[in-house]
């Protein structure tokens, strides 16, 4: 009687440990079925957002998400597309690289609504809630880059001659940030802006255009800067096709391709402010992490620019190739 009362009660925990175990394996497929998040880019054919995804993806990996991309082609229409179709895939939180700041405004307010949380990495927002914003330190990045250019001028004894200025949209807070850290460099070595023209298409035509409008309109032209990298190759085609040729104008980025840095060495290109977007990317993925697992979070969370010039490209590479080019071991 004893041994088959035993045996019952041994039976009965041994069924409620299994109901246990199934329930709790349910609930932990379940949880790992869930962790699903967007990543929203404005143009994954640029290369510094396909630099950034890869940094989400590659933390992503990391801490078991899947992820699902959605790239706008620069187009406000398609951004908010991607948002409503992140929104029906049901995902447990977004990463934002918005078309503007204003676009982002709009964005929030969809996922404020469907309690989506968002971390925005890059480009900034006018408005509404978000979880964490990655930035880069443009204000800061530019100055510095500012002030190679400047020093590189004045050793050339070029205090008289002027800088043309490529600009992303001014509507951006980065741009904004971008223009305001270089003209405070120009002003403090009493050098002038001789213009400044925003990018629109982004393309190479653009560039090139846009750089021998500047040369035309301004005789007194010694430097163009670039506030992104990836159409250089317009810019260069400009100013050797300028009556000045490549030696009397030098030209600026902002970021980096793979080839700057021997084009940088060799002078090619004088300098380039390079943000880290791989590494933003991974950042952001980490916050979301954090937020998604109710730890607190850093609202604000801002990376530094390298200013890379021939002078200190030899020590940065091992952070260029990881962080700025995304080049994986």
């Amino acid at each position: 009687m004893y041994s088959i009362t035993l045996r019952s009660k041994f039976m009965t925990i041994t069924l409620s440990i299994l109901l246990i175990l199934t329930i709790s394996g349910f609930a932990s497929s379940k949880e790992i079925m869930t962790k699903k998040i967007a990543y929203i880019v404005s143009d994954i054919d640029i290369p510094f957002w396909d630099i950034m995804k890869r940094g989400i993806q590659n933390e992503s990996e990391n801490r078991g998400y899947t992820l699902s991309v959605y790239s706008a082609g620069n187009d406000r229409e398609n951004e908010l597309n991607s948002v409503v179709k992140a929104m029906k895939e049901k995902v447990d939180g977004i990463i934002v690289s918005p078309t503007s700041s204003a676009a982002c405004a709009t964005i929030l307010k969809l996922t404020n609504n469907a309690d989506i949380p968002v971390v925005i990495s890059d480009i900034g927002t006018d408005g509404g809630n978000y979880v964490s914003y990655i930035s880069s330190n443009n204000l800061d990045g530019a100055y510095k880059l500012g002030k190679v250019l400047t020093s590189k001028m004045i050793s050339l004894g070029w205090e008289n001659r002027s800088v043309g200025i490529i600009a992303i949209p001014q509507k951006r807070l980065n741009g904004q940030a971008r223009t305001a850290g270089f003209l405070k460099a120009l002003d403090e070595a009493g050098i002038k802006s001789c213009g400044l023209k925003q990018q629109a298409t982004f393309s190479e035509k653009e560039t090139y255009s846009f750089c021998m409008e500047l040369i035309r309109q301004n005789t007194d032209v010694g430097a163009i800067w670039l506030q992104g990298s990836d159409k250089y190759r317009g810019a260069l085609r400009a100013i050797a096709d300028s009556p000045k040729k490549n030696n009397q104008i030098l030209l600026l980025t902002f970021d980096a391709e793979p080839e700057f840095i021997e084009m940088i060495r060799n002078e090619e290109i004088l300098g380039a402010a390079m943000q880290q977007p791989y590494l933003m990317g991974q950042k952001a993925v980490r916050a979301l992490d954090k937020h998604l697992r109710g730890d607190d979070v850093k609202k604000n969370a801002m990376i530094p620019i390298m200013a890379i010039s021939k002078e200190n490209i030899a020590q940065k590479i091992p952070l260029i190739r990881k962080y700025v080019l995304g080049l994986e071991e």
